[in-house]
C-alpha cells in the first residue's frame, strides 16, 4: 500500500493542506514528529529520490519550489526550519517525500513519543 496515493491525494484520509499544485502536495503531517511538521510529496507514485528513474527529476524540481516557499514562510515565522527526506531502510513510506520541520523532536524514529522538557 502506498498511503500517499492510496489515502492522502484520494482524499481518504483528509490532510491539513499548506500548498498544492497540479503535482505535488503539501500538508500538515497526520501524526507530527516535530512541533512544526510538513510533508511534501508528488501526486503520483515515486519510491523515493534514491530511486529516481528517468524524466521525474522534473517533478522532484517542483516539489523543491512547493518546499522552498514554505521554508520561506516558516523561517520568517519561526527563525528557521529544515528539509529532509529518507531512503531504504530509514523511509517507513515507500513514496518519496519531504518533511520541513522546526522544534524539538517529539517522537523517535519508530513512532514513540519523546518526554518533553517543560522547564523553562
Amino acid at each position: 500500500m502506498d498511503f500517499y496515493c492510496d489515502q492522502v491525494v484520494p482524499g481518504i484520509t483528509p490532510v491539513d493542506i499548506v500548498a498544492e499544485t497540479p503535482e505535488v502536495l503539501a500538508f500538515h503531517h497526520t501524526r507530527p514528529y516535530w512541533p512544526l511538521h510538513i510533508v511534501v510529496i508528488p501526486k503520483r507514485h515515486i519510491s523515493s529520490l534514491a530511486a529516481l528513474e528517468e524524466g521525474e527529476m522534473a517533478i522532484v524540481q517542483q516539489m523543491l519550489a512547493v518546499a522552498a516557499d514554505i521554508c520561506r514562510e516558516v523561517t520568517a515565522k519561526e527563525g528557521g526550519c529544515r528539509l529532509s527526506t529518507n531512503c531504504g531502510d530509514h523511509q517507513t513510506t515507500k513514496h518519496l517525500h519531504f518533511y520541513i520541520h522546526s522544534g524539538s523532536r517529539l517522537r523517535d524514529e519508530h513512532g514513540n513519543s519523546i518526554p518533553q522538557d517543560n522547564q523553562p
